[in-house]
């Protein structure tokens, strides 16, 4: 089933997202000239879909079709299988090359794709990596990876809103260079801590329809083990956008766990247990 605190999130936070953009939209209408109705049309009607698709596009860059036989075609039976229990279709498999034991899902039903690296599958048993699958389809069914990839592109344009706010708004010196970066940085910020709350929350809630799934939750609780502690010493090597949607985020300074996109593995792990 689809978590209805995860919908009730989504709508919240959509409703929050869609107020930035709101905001971003009259400054460049005011800057430009353009009618703001023009411009909020053309965002609702124009913008997601572009900033969807450049999403997806950056997420799997590096990224290849996972070949149907050999020794990948019982990967293939098995998200074929779990696809069809969970109400989808169309379900693309890839694999790729990411430097630590990983996995994570794009797109949106009737046109998802999941991405496990080589790495995952080297380390887990046939129920583990089911587990992981199940998870990444969880996130499909469940839409939260559109909310994700939509809610950082807004991040990023209400970044640059309030970069060029400041730079135009003074005199253009040094100072004011630095202190349009400041506010980028810090509009950014509050626009992603939005964004964390529904990411921290997909991940139990995919976690949970996982378990549903495959009738355990002690299968993806050992991937998450063995994940976590394959990816010790080794730097994953994707970008941030992929990051935030893996099935694991390592959680390094104090900063980053403030505005981590991924509840600890040790709770998950509980909560899977339990």
């Amino acid at each position: 089933m689809t978590d209805f605190g995860l919908k009730v999130r989504m709508v919240v936070v959509g409703a929050i997202l869609f107020g930035f953009y709101l905001v971003s939209a009259t400054f460049i209408a005011a800057m430009t000239g353009f009618n703001l109705w023009l411009i909020l049309g053309a965002g609702l009607l124009i913008v997601p879909g572009i900033q969807y698709k450049l999403g997806k596009w950056m997420a799997l860059r590096g990224a290849e079709d996972m070949p149907e036989n050999g020794r990948y075609q019982h990967v293939h039976h098995m998200t074929d299988s779990l696809a069809q229990d969970m109400g989808l279709s169309n379900v693309r498999l890839m694999k790729q090359q990411m430097g630590v034991p990983n996995a994570f899902a794009v797109g949106r039903k009737g046109a998802g794709v999941v991405v496990v690296s080589e790495e995952l599958m080297a380390i887990l048993d046939d129920d583990e990596l089911e587990g992981v699958i199940a998870h990444e389809l969880a996130h499909i069914k469940n839409r939260d990876v559109i909310t994700m990839v939509v809610g950082q592109s807004i991040g990023m344009l209400v970044g640059y809103v309030a970069y060029f706010a400041v730079l135009f708004g003074g005199e253009r010196n040094m100072g004011s260079w630095i202190l349009a970066m400041v506010a980028s940085q810090i509009a950014n910020m509050l626009v992603m801590i939005f964004v964390m709350a529904i990411s921290r929350y997909r991940e139990y809630a995919a976690d949970e329809d996982a378990k549903e799934a495959i009738g355990s939750g002690a299968p993806l609780a050992r991937a998450l083990q063995k994940i976590s502690a394959g990816a010790e010493g080794r730097e994953q090597q994707t970008n941030d956008t992929v990051a935030a949607l893996c099935i694991f985020n390592a959680d390094r300074s104090l900063l980053q766990q403030l505005f981590s996109t991924h509840p600890p593995t040790e709770k998950r792990i509980e909560k899977l247990r339990s």
